[in-house]
């Protein structure tokens, strides 16, 4: 039995055939990114005493059902522009190394907005209607950040874009719809949940730098150089975690948001999995971990606003 390139890298991510398939597809890493700003928007308006349970499931599946979907849209065209082949690391690999047709991942994705839409229907019936409009424009985001003639992963906006629509847009609607109003407040802790989301994109960025680079996209890594990419995704996890920690010092956090600083275990080894690599499949772990620093920070953030609403 020959032994093909793509059977090496598909041992070495460890990727299985079955339900994994698409169980890669959605990119699951990738999903903290909506299911924590819904999470923590949410447990601010528990302390303002709202919440409606069932607005909170139905907004909580609306936003993976969208991050999945763009996941998906970024499959099909990154393969329609031949930027992803059956070598590149960090995608789901189910058109390049599994066979499955793209028009199959593209009517996936549309249909995964579908069923966005009829939750975001139920969310409007028992909130306000002006969110279907907002709810438009960031799905329209989701396809455009890798559809479009210039898709905005290509340019060096996209960690901007992502960190703002998926934690400062996310967070607020999360509130919105359970108080029926914005406080400042909520502004300022959705701060650094929008630079954890946007370090998400910098470290996918870091690792693919030499690929984008070949297909002629001019991403943020890109202009700053790996060394410097790498250096600036460091700063922004420090500028977060200072901005939680002065948040508590102003009253706009409570003290139990000190938690959260234990991601900062996390944040210290992603720099240092970064620094001295050059090959995708060694960052690969970084840029993993950088996801799961935003969870535990983002989790943690959560849980000290449930823990103070309850002491």
């Amino acid at each position: 039995m020959v032994t093909t390139n793509k059977d090496s890298i598909k041992k070495a991510l460890n990727e299985r055939d079955g339900f994994q398939i698409w169980w890669r597809l959605l990119r699951p890493h990738t999903l903290t990114a909506s299911f924590i700003p819904v999470f923590v928007g949410t447990m601010i308006a528990l302390n303002d005493n709202s919440i409606h349970i069932f607005v909170f499931i139905a907004m909580l599946i609306a936003s993976m059902l969208i991050q999945s979907a763009t996941n998906m849209f970024n499959e099909y065209y990154d393969y329609v522009r031949g930027v992803d082949t059956e070598n590149s690391v960090g995608i789901g690999g189910t058109i390049v190394r599994d066979g499955i047709k793209p028009k199959t991942v593209l009517r996936l994705a549309l249909i995964f907005y579908a069923i966005s839409v009829l939750l975001g229907v139920y969310i409007c019936i028992a909130s306000n209607w002006w969110i279907a409009v907002i709810g438009l424009v960031c799905m329209l985001l989701g396809y455009f950040y890798t559809g479009g003639p210039l898709p905005i992963s290509a340019t060096p906006l996209g960690e901007i874009f992502s960190g703002f629509f998926m934690g400062t847009v996310i967070i607020g609607i999360s509130y919105y719809i359970q108080t029926g109003s914005l406080t400042s407040q909520v502004i300022w802790i959705s701060i650094p949940v929008a630079i954890f989301i946007g370090c998400i994109m910098l470290s996918n960025n870091i690792r693919d730098l030499d690929g984008d680079k070949e297909s002629g996209r001019k991403t943020l890594a890109i202009l700053l150089g790996r060394p410097n990419a790498i250096r600036f995704l460091g700063l922004l996890f420090i500028l977060a975690f200072g901005l939680t920690v002065l948040y508590v010092i102003l009253g706009i956090l409570p003290l139990w948001s000190l938690i959260t600083l234990l991601a900062a275990v996390l944040a210290i080894k992603v720099v240092r999995n970064f620094q001295g690599k050059t090959q995708p499949l060694e960052m690969m772990p970084a840029m993993m971990m950088t996801g799961k620093t935003n969870t535990i920070y983002g989790f943690l953030l959560g849980i000290s606003l449930l823990t103070n609403y309850f002491i």
